[in-house]
C-alpha cells in the first residue's frame, strides 16, 4: 500500500452518512463529491492538504476499537515535553480497552483521563473509549447510550492535540505520519508510529 492509494478496509464506511459529524465548509463538501468511500475521501482532502479534515473524516469512518487505538498510537508518537504520570496512565487504559473491551476497563479510561485533567491526547484516547458503547452515566445508576458521534469527536481531538503538541509547525508533517498510519490501520496493521525524537531548547 503506497501514499497514493489507500485499501478500502476498515474504511469502506459510506461517506454521506458522516458529512453532518465533519463541520466541512463548501470546498470540503466539494473535494469529497462523488467518493465511493471513506477511504477515498480521505486520500483526496490528504492530497489537497486538508490534513484536518480527513483525520476527522477517519476518526468517524473507522470502527471504534481501531479509532481509539490510532488516536493512542498517536499520542505514543508525539511525546509531551514535560511528561505527566496521570496522562501516561490514561494512555495505558486506553490501550488495554483496545486489547480487552470490558466495561471496567472502559469506566477507568475515563476515571483516568478525567483525573489528567483531559488536557492532552492520550486522555482523549481515553475518553473516545468510554464514548464507545455501554453507558456514560456514572456506574449503577440509569444507562445513558453515549451519541454515535462522539468516539470519532474524542479521536479527533486526540489526533489533532498530538499533533500541535509542543511545537505546532510540525502538524503538517505529524498528519501525514498519522495518515500513513491510517492506511496501515485500514489494511488491518498494527499502525504503530515511531516515536519522534525531539530537540528541544
Amino acid at each position: 500500500m503506497g501514499t497514493t492509494g489507500m485499501t478500502a478496509g476498515k474504511l469502506a464506511a459510506a461517506v454521506a452518512p458522516l458529512l453532518p459529524r465533519l463541520e466541512l465548509d463548501a470546498a470540503g463538501v466539494t473535494c469529497l463529491h462523488g467518493v465511493a468511500d471513506a477511504a477515498q475521501g480521505v486520500l483526496r482532502l490528504e492530497h489537497a492538504r486538508r490534513f484536518p479534515d480527513a483525520i476527522r473524516l477517519a476518526a468517524h469512518a473507522l470502527p471504534k476499537r481501531e479509532a481509539v487505538w490510532w488516536a493512542c498510537m498517536a499520542a505514543r508518537a508525539v511525546p509531551a515535553r514535560y511528561p505527566v504520570d496521570a496522562d501516561a496512565d490514561a494512555l495505558e487504559a486506553a490501550e488495554a480497552w483496545v486489547r480487552q473491551q470490558d466495561e471496567p476497563g472502559r469506566y477507568r479510561c475515563m476515571e483516568l483521563a478525567m483525573r489528567s485533567g483531559c488536557r492532552g491526547p492520550e486522555a482523549w484516547a481515553a475518553v473516545a473509549a468510554f464514548w464507545s458503547g455501554g453507558s456514560i452515566a456514572p456506574a449503577g445508576a440509569q444507562a445513558v447510550k453515549p451519541a454515535a458521534q462522539l468516539t470519532g469527536a474524542a479521536v479527533t481531538s486526540a489526533l489533532t492535540l498530538a499533533a500541535v503538541r509542543d511545537d505546532p509547525a510540525q502538524a503538517a508533517s505529524r498528519y501525514s505520519r498519522f495518515l500513513a498510519a491510517l492506511r496501515d490501520i485500514a489494511a488491518g496493521g498494527a499502525g504503530r508510529i515511531p516515536v519522534e525524537d525531539p530537540i528541544w531548547n
